[in-house]
């Protein structure tokens, strides 16, 4: 693709701008295979095959936002290998999102790819804005035709919408919201990215009770109904209503820094004494909340709760002797330790600060039939997980711990198998070690909507000690895996690693969850490897902003 060549939409007509380049005028390329590529090639009948060639991509390319930019929706869409999909949100362009002014620039193509950035106006009801925005498109084989065609998907119009969306220009449908922290001080989009979505979930839910008004806007408007718009242009400011989160302006503000250090990073932060969620921060290409509603297995940070476990059944205690071999058996099925590393003499409190395997799979057999039921016991009696009943303020999971048999039940002992998990919720985990209650967490007061929150039964006071006392020991002694990770934290402090294989993926998740003072913060990286490596480090900062 010419750089300098430019497609427009000018005073509500589109039409074509040629650049100083000859866009739009057909020249002669060399094929990759060194043949000529020409405008006739295409009208062969014999159906090509193999990836399309340099000449077929600038001229598809050219073809589609040619017709795209003149407003033929119709000629653009049959570009496209999807024309029933495409045609309709390149009608509402125009129709629906009220763009009267664009002007695409394409930048020169990356193998079958061409990117391109739009300048455009929008304008509504006498409001009228620029806007901006970079996307770019694929140009693929045709599987019948063997015509070269741009790959259709909704990113093609804005890298924001997704599929069944569609892009809108009106009056908002809720009130504006000015969402502040804990303290009173304003938290915005633009200084708090990971915020975007969760401030459009907060105005969507809350928008129509905080007293502000709508404004004029352009938006991805999803296709299901409890998923929020996303504001992605305001031509007219409304009157945003005050909304008070329990966020803290600092804590987030690490956790952002925090997040950005490896991709596809989540991390949540908690208060132990109240549940108030004090930061949520992710850092994914797709945008998606992954802090308060992924659903991963949380390896061995899930030890908190088999720890609980064990303790409240009789099967151990902290200082008691336990096994740590390097490999144990659950009916003919293998688990191993890292490296196969063992302990001798060991007790409870070492063999979770070197995260043994075994240890915590071991005296499980001796619970029999109860054994691929007591885990999930634990963990929604004592730590308010897997019902369902969390009501945060925002669309949140609550943790999964099905009644497993046979090798899975030895696996969900170490944070596997079925079990799946949140970082919101290894941060309550966390949370309720610490505080030895759960409480659950939340982002706006139950106040503002008499929601009634889930509760659980308190931890026995020796096992929430015990609990504390071997994060403490993981988070500080010279064979804890979380020592290394949480040095630079001060305070009351404790941590546990995790890394959970996840099939077809090459490098484990990275999980870490710890405390310090008055705060809990769990975080993953996927494909980040051992816990203390990538996760680890996240939550080291976000703990260390805390009080």
């Amino acid at each position: 693709m010419r750089s300098g060549a430019k497609v427009a939409v000018v005073g509500g007509v589109f039409v074509l701008v040629v650049g100083g380049l000859g866009y739009g005028v057909y020249s002669v390329v060399l094929d990759g295979d060194g043949t000529e590529g020409t405008e006739a090639a295409s009208t062969s009948s014999e159906v090509r095959t193999g990836p399309p060639s340099r000449s077929e991509i600038e001229e598809t390319a050219k073809g589609f936002l040619t017709a795209w930019a003149s407003g033929d929706a119709t000629t653009a869409a049959l570009l496209t290998n999807n024309q029933a999909a495409a045609e309709p949100l390149l009608t509402g362009y125009s129709e629906e999102a009220h763009v009267t002014e664009a002007v695409i620039t394409p930048g020169p193509a990356v193998g079958t790819k061409v990117p391109y950035t739009v300048k455009a106006t929008v304008s509504y009801e006498g409001k009228t804005k620029p806007w901006s925005y970079s996307s770019e498109l694929s140009v693929v084989r045709g599987l019948t035709t063997g015509k070269a065609l741009v790959d259709w998907a909704p990113t093609v119009i804005h890298p924001q919408l997704t599929e069944g969306a569609s892009l809108k220009t009106g009056e908002s449908s809720t009130a504006a919201i000015e969402a502040v922290d804990r303290n009173g001080k304003v938290l915005d989009k633009e200084t708090y990215p990971s915020l975007g979505p969760v401030i459009d979930a907060l105005r969507k839910k809350y928008g129509d009770t905080t007293g502000g008004s709508p404004g004029i806007e352009t938006w991805v408007e999803p296709d299901a109904e409890d998923v929020p718009n996303t504001t992605l242009l305001t031509l007219a400011k409304g009157k945003p209503g005050r909304l008070q989160t329990t966020l803290d302006r600092d804590v987030q503000a690490a956790a952002e820094r925090a997040a950005k250090q490896f991709p596809e990073t989540s991390v949540v932060a908690v208060q132990p004494s109240t549940g108030a969620i004090q930061a949520i921060a992710n850092n994914r290409a797709d945008g998606y909340n992954a802090a308060m509603t992924g659903q991963l297995a949380p390896g061995s940070t899930m030890k908190i709760v088999t720890a609980a476990m064990i303790i409240q059944n009789g099967l151990g205690s902290m200082n008691e002797k336990v096994e740590c071999p390097s490999t144990v058996s659950w009916e003919g099925v293998p688990f191993h330790n890292l490296k196969d590393f063992s302990i001798a003499d060991a007790t409870l409190r070492d063999a979770f600060a070197r995260s043994c395997n075994t240890t915590f799979i071991k005296p499980v057999k001796s619970l029999g039939d109860r054994a691929g039921t007591a885990l999930g016991q634990e963990a929604r009696d004592y730590f308010g997980l897997g019902q369902d009943n969390w009501k945060t303020g925002l669309q949140s999971f609550d943790g999964s711990i099905p009644e497993s048999s046979g090798a899975e039940t030895a696996a969900s002992y170490i944070g596997q198998g079925k079990l799946l998990m949140s970082p919101l919720n290894m941060a309550s985990v966390t949370a309720t070690a610490k505080h030895g209650a759960f409480k659950q967490p939340y982002i706006v007061p139950r106040e503002l909507d008499a929601r009634q929150f889930a509760t659980a039964r308190p931890l026995p006071g020796n096992v929430a000690q015990q609990l504390r006392e071997m994060m403490r020991y993981t988070a500080t002694s010279s064979s804890g895996t979380g020592r290394a990770a949480m040095a630079t934290v001060g305070g009351d402090k404790g941590a546990k690693t995790g890394s959970a294989e996840v099939d077809g993926q090459g490098t484990s998740n990275s999980w870490f969850t710890g405390f310090s003072n008055d705060l809990a913060a769990a975080a993953v990286v996927q494909s980040g490897g051992h816990g203390g490596d990538a996760a680890g480090p996240v939550v080291a900062a976000v703990l260390r902003a805390g009080p």
